[in-house]
Order: C-alpha cells, then sequence, then structure tokens
C-alpha cells in the first residue's frame, strides 16, 4: 500500500493496533464514556476487507508553555530509547491499525515559547485534536493552558466541528501525594470547564502514555470515519481513491 506521495506504508506495529474503544483515565473528566464505537463506526470497519480503507491522517497539536516536555511525551510514545528538545515545530507520523482499519497521527510539537504563542494560529491550521500540556508541579502552567487553548481555538482552518481537546498533566516532579491529589482535582476541574478530557502521565516512567495515546487514536478515528460516511453517502474511501 502507498500513502499520497506513493512511497510505501510501514507495516503496523503490533504494539499499535487497537481492536476497541480504550478507556478513559477519569471517569470525573472524560469526553465520553461510552465503551464502544458508535455504531456506525463498527459496521463501516466490519463490513470493509481489511486493508481496502484508506483515511486521512488526523492532524494533532501539542501545545503549552516553554518547559513543560511536550518533546518528551511524543518522545516517550514514538521512540522512548531517543530523548529530544524540540526546536521550533516538529512532528512525528504513527501509524495504527484500529477496528482493522489503518489510520494514522500525525503529532506535531512547538517549543512553547513567546514567539510560538504567536504563530499558534498557523500552526493549528487542520487540527483535529488539541493537546494542552502541563507540569503539575507547576500551578500556573495549568492556568496557562486556558490562554493556549483560546489561541488555538482562533485558527483559522481547524478542522470542521470542534476538534477534541484533552488537558494532559506530566507528574515527572510531582511532589507528596496529597500535593499530586490537589492538582489533580484543579486540572479536572479545569477540563470540565474547557470541555476537554484529562489525563495524567509520566513521560520519566512511561506510566499512562500508550493508554493516553491508543485513546486519542481511536477517538480521532472515530470522528474520521464517521465524517467520511457523511461526505460519502455511508462508504469509506479505499485505497486507490482520492479523497474530494
Amino acid at each position: 500500500m502507498s500513502d499520497e506521495a506513493g512511497s510505501l506504508v510501514p507495516p503496523v506495529r503490533e504494539d499499535r493496533v487497537i481492536p476497541g474503544l480504550p478507556k478513559w483515565f477519569t471517569h470525573e473528566a472524560s469526553l465520553q464514556l461510552k465503551e464502544d464505537f458508535h455504531p456506525k463506526v463498527t459496521h463501516a470497519c466490519e463490513e470493509h476487507t481489511p486493508g481496502t480503507v484508506k483515511l486521512k491522517p488526523s492532524k494533532v497539536v501539542l501545545i503549552g508553555d516553554v518547559g513543560v516536555p511536550k518533546a518528551g511525551l511524543i518522545c516517550r510514545f514514538c521512540n522512548p530509547k531517543f530523548d529530544k528538545t524540540t526546536v521550533g515545530v516538529d512532528f512525528q507520523i504513527e501509524h495504527f491499525k484500529i477496528a482493522g482499519i489503518p489510520y494514522r497521527l500525525q503529532i506535531w510539537d512547538t517549543a512553547g515559547d513567546q514567539k510560538c504563542k504567536t504563530v499558534t494560529s498557523s500552526y493549528c491550521r487542520g487540527a483535529h485534536v488539541i493537546i494542552l500540556v502541563f507540569d503539575i508541579a507547576d500551578p500556573p502552567t495549568l492556568e496557562h493552558t486556558r490562554q493556549w487553548l483560546d489561541n488555538a481555538l482562533k485558527s483559522k482552518g481547524l478542522y470542521p466541528g470542534t476538534p477534541l481537546v484533552f488537558l494532559v498533566g506530566i507528574k515527572d516532579k510531582i511532589g507528596s501525594e496529597d500535593e499530586g491529589r490537589q492538582a489533580e482535582l484543579d486540572a479536572i476541574r479545569m477540563a470540565k470547564e474547557m470541555q476537554a478530557e484529562y489525563w495524567s502521565v509520566s513521560t520519566k516512567t512511561g506510566e499512562n502514555v500508550n493508554e493516553f495515546f491508543f485513546r486519542v487514536a481511536a477517538l480521532s478515528f472515530e470522528v474520521s470515519v464517521l465524517s467520511e460516511l457523511e461526505k460519502n453517502g455511508g462508504r469509506l474511501p479505499e485505497s486507490g481513491t482520492r479523497n474530494p
């Protein structure tokens, strides 16, 4: 199989296969509490021969303050053996198989400095998913996610409809258990206000990182499939055909 440029698409790794809808992190701040894909999505996936459906990749953008390890979060998922600090903008492409259908995420990161705040609108153009990242041990970085989201939602050319929004707390430097719990309660409250789904992860140990990105991929996949079904009269685009 080839992508839009005609290059060969690598096979999906065994640890990137997602058979169903992964569960949320916390019931208190979840985008969706359902346990299965929409019936239309399930039916559409079941009626196609594996490998025949071709969906466009979803653009995922990570934004947040400088010093918050956004690049570390991406690296922990995409290539945990390689550590880096982002300069400017960078992205990774991850291949999945969800409910038997090939699917890709294009995951973007910025350095998060003041200069990048002024280009958030262009950086978020075409985004399907916005991930707001903060440091649980640094409360101001949580408060600043409000402005990051406001800037992102002002972007021209966002994916039609409201993009999926996630609020992710990095707990690498967390102090006592009590401090961590209070920070999490504050984050859950903030997530509800922003209509985001909250997750707590560790880029040092990898705790919840895979589970989080699987959730992002699956929910984005569901939105993409429903959009294609509506656009194409109840059918999914097949390999060898062009999306309009």
